[in-house]
């Protein structure tokens, strides 16, 4: 064993530990090196239309393969099957899970967020890690919940990103561009009243915009929709005085609900 390894107290290997974890070593170590790039047979369902390939000898376009395989899709579900199997991603090839949404399909509000973390990747849905826990809080105090059963009292919410990137990076704009057709099949098939983007990759892929800090309150339309642009939580961990600009936000929100029919 290392001798440096063996000096370390239980403090020091702990923080070792949540600084490997932080980079995305989060499997113990095997016999053998893992080759995350290998290929692996996709299994798919049947009712769910392959992706289209792009002609013999041609270099396939990804926004193109993505906006002809969208338009089989008729519903969430096959629309889940769809955007899984869609393999020009290279961030699918690094990802532990697919993580499409949570919350109510019915809900008024579909908030847009990033792309998964660490904890979103392992459990396979959004917004679960400390940053999903301040989000739930966040809405819960304008009285919205992704448990909720009454459209009216519910969340939903899916990200631009259905595979996280690694070390927990920015998206480019080339995921993002690729990504765009399932977002926008998305919104359509979830119909909500208005949508929360949350933070600058969601406002990037919705808006064709950064900037999230003057983004963030004005409202603006995104997908036909009206839309909120809002710092993300992860921010507001970091920044807790920007958490009174979010409140606002909020309150906001609640309003534009209230004069809708």
């Amino acid at each position: 064993m290392d001798s440096s390894a063996a000096d370390l107290d239980f403090h020091a290997a702990g923080a070792l530990l949540d600084w490997l974890a932080e980079l995305g070593a989060d499997e113990a170590i095997g016999d053998g090196p893992v080759n995350r790039y290998e290929f692996k047979p996709e299994v798919r369902n049947a009712a769910a239309p392959p992706p289209a390939a792009p002609p013999v000898g041609a270099e396939a376009d990804p926004v193109a393969v993505a906006k002809a395989a969208v338009a089989g899709a008729v519903n969430l579900e096959t629309l889940a099957e769809i955007q899984s199997a869609y393999d020009l991603c290279d961030l699918k090839r690094g990802a532990r899970n697919f993580v499409f949404a949570d919350g109510n399909p019915e809900a008024r509000v579909m908030i847009l967020g990033e792309a998964p973390g660490r904890e979103e990747d392992l459990e396979g849905r959004p917004f679960v890690g400390r940053a999903g826990q301040l989000l739930d809080r966040m809405f819960a105090a304008i009285g919205l919940a992704r448990t909720a059963h009454h459209g009216g009292e519910a969340l939903y919410i899916t990200n631009v990103m259905p595979w996280r990137p690694p070390q927990n990076r920015e998206p480019d704009a080339a995921e993002i561009a690729m990504m765009l057709p399932f977002v926008a099949r998305h919104v359509e098939f979830v119909n909500p009243d208005l949508i929360v983007l949350m933070g600058n990759i969601s406002c990037a892929a919705a808006l064709g915009q950064r900037g999230i800090l003057r983004l963030r309150g004005k409202w603006t339309e995104a997908f036909g929709r009206p839309a909120m642009p809002m710092t993300h939580p992860a921010y507001l961990l970091r920044n807790p005085a920007a958490k009174r600009e979010a409140w606002a936000d909020l309150l906001e929100i609640r309003a534009r609900m209230q004069e809708m029919p």
